[in-house]
């Protein structure tokens, strides 16, 4: 690789790192570690290595020690495997001192963990991205395991999205008449829009999202797992917003399919459910009180950001506001997050976090026909689970407790939940 092109890329990047206006974010690093920063495209994974760059010349740093490569830059589209030691050999050009690499979508040159592998057998500082979770996870646990640590981004959850509009949100702006105002007003938007940080750039944020979930689509779905039948994929993703907050099986999801024509295999359906998870548009959410079998083929599906569900729903609020939940939970409990659907007991659950006694039902609002059902499977749960020691409804506005049976119920407005409760 000609290494004056290596250093007009590494000096160019240099300039967008120095001008690039950094929203603070609840992500941290490790100095001493090297990091491999997984999630979703356009979720804000280059901004935060924009920063650590940015604390490493605050600290002390050259910027000729900061070498930055977008292997998405059109300068590289012919770097290769061999081509990786000219960065190491640019970099002796450039100080003699320790370098710290970044490398942005690294999974798209074949063989890159043999050359991250070198790198940090070598004592060298690394900060990895990459948006398929499949190729780095494989990756990860083969040849990184033990000299990388993992670190998932996702979109802004609510309270960074308040930071990046300038909108107080401590105790006292949450109380205060006019700030509690601006924060309701920016939550309308957030768990309609979703919280892609450069959508806030734009007029139209739906088109915004619509280009980026595209590329996700196209690219990091169809393209790099050669799907032959894209038209099939976009379908089945329809089907899956019009069944975010209620089991799917990959039965029903492929009858679906079937029922309007599309002749996909059902392995196909698993296949192509599998990759849209691997590319973080999608994750699952199982219920606990089945077998385990059972809570991988019959799960909860969400989508990672509500601006990619909005793209499939009008006037479906309800819909969005349990998934917006389901993403801040997930955010706050990982993999812990599960859910309750008993036909024995009759209890019916939204999301269940058993290591922590929480149980949390989602309802729009509590009217009159809606307050039996969401009630009464939180305190048939209370009764039959001693481990229980939270219960919550939360809603789009309202705001108080219920007693009933000897059981009390929080009712928190979705803001405030996220604001209060889904904040590491």
């Amino acid at each position: 690789m000609n290494h004056e092109i290596l250093k007009a890329i590494i000096f160019d990047q240099h300039q967008v790192i120095k001008n690039a206006t950094i929203v603070p974010r609840r992500y941290s690093f490790d100095p001493q570690a090297n990091y491999v920063v997984t999630g979703l495209r356009r979720s804000g994974k280059s901004t935060l290595l924009y920063k650590v760059a940015q604390d490493l010349v605050r600290a002390g740093a050259t910027w000729n020690q900061i070498i930055y490569v977008n292997f998405e830059d059109e300068r590289l589209a012919e770097f290769g495997l061999n081509d990786f030691n000219d960065i190491v050999e640019t970099l002796a050009e450039l100080t003699d001192k320790q370098g710290f690499f970044f490398f942005d979508e690294i999974q798209n040159i074949p063989g890159w963990e043999k050359f991250a592998r070198r790198l940090a057998d070598a004592n060298e500082r690394v900060y990895i991205t990459g948006s398929n979770a499949s190729v780095l996870s494989s990756q990860i646990a083969t040849t990184l395991g033990g000299r990388y640590l993992t670190k998932h981004v996702s979109p802004y959850r609510f309270d960074e999205y308040l930071e990046a509009l300038g909108i107080p949100h401590d105790s006292g702006a949450i109380y205060a008449t006019k700030s509690r105002g601006r924060i309701l007003g920016a939550f309308d938007s957030f768990y309609q829009n979703g919280g892609f940080p450069e959508s806030l750039r734009y007029q139209s944020q739906r088109e915004y999202v619509e280009s980026v979930y595209q590329k996700v689509l196209l690219g990091d779905v169809a393209a790099r797992n050669n799907v032959r039948n894209p038209v099939a994929l976009r379908v089945l993703m329809k089907k899956v917003a019009e069944t975010v907050g209620r089991e799917s099986s990959h039965t029903m999801l492929h009858g679906m399919l079937s029922g309007i024509g599309y002749k996909v295999g059902k392995n196909t359906v698993i296949d192509y459910l599998a990759m849209a998870r691997e590319a973080y548009l999608l994750f699952d959410v199982e219920n606990t009180v089945v077998k385990f079998v059972e809570r991988e083929g019959n799960p909860k599906r969400y989508f990672s950001d509500n601006g990619l569900l909005g793209l499939f729903l009008v006037g479906k609020e309800p819909t969005l506001l349990e998934n917006e939940i389901a993403v801040a939970l997930r955010g706050v409990f990982g993999e812990g997050l599960r859910y309750i659907r008993s036909a024995k007991t009759g209890i019916d659950i939204d999301f269940f976090v058993p290591e922590e006694g929480l149980a949390v039902q989602v309802a729009y609002s509590l009217s009159e026909s809606a307050r039996p059902r969401e009630v009464g499977s939180l305190v048939k749960l209370a009764h039959v689970d001693d481990s229980v020691s939270r219960l919550v409804i939360v809603t789009k506005e309202e705001e108080g407790e219920i007693q009933e049976d000897g059981v009390r119920i929080e009712v928190k407005p979705a803001w405030k939940f996220l604001l209060q409760d889904c904040v590491r």
